[in-house]
């Protein structure tokens, strides 16, 4: 792992920047280029994006059902 990488292996991260921003999926590494990183989108396909670029998804808040 590269150190002080905010990102790990299937992490949700969403575009926030950029062409495509909005466009979410799942992280699956870095590239070779630290800088880089590919994404998964929901149809399978596989993305490089700049790491900038990147932001985690926020996490839903958890509904207790009684």
């Amino acid at each position: 792992m590269i150190e002080g990488n905010k990102f790990h292996e299937g992490d949700m991260v969403v575009l926030d920047r950029g062409t495509y921003q909005g466009t979410s999926g799942v992280f699956v590494r870095l590239l070779e280029d630290v800088n880089w990183a590919e994404i998964r989108t929901g149809d399978g396909t596989l993305w490089n994006h700049p790491v900038t670029w990147l932001a985690h998804v926020p996490s839903a808040p958890q509904t207790v059902v009684n």
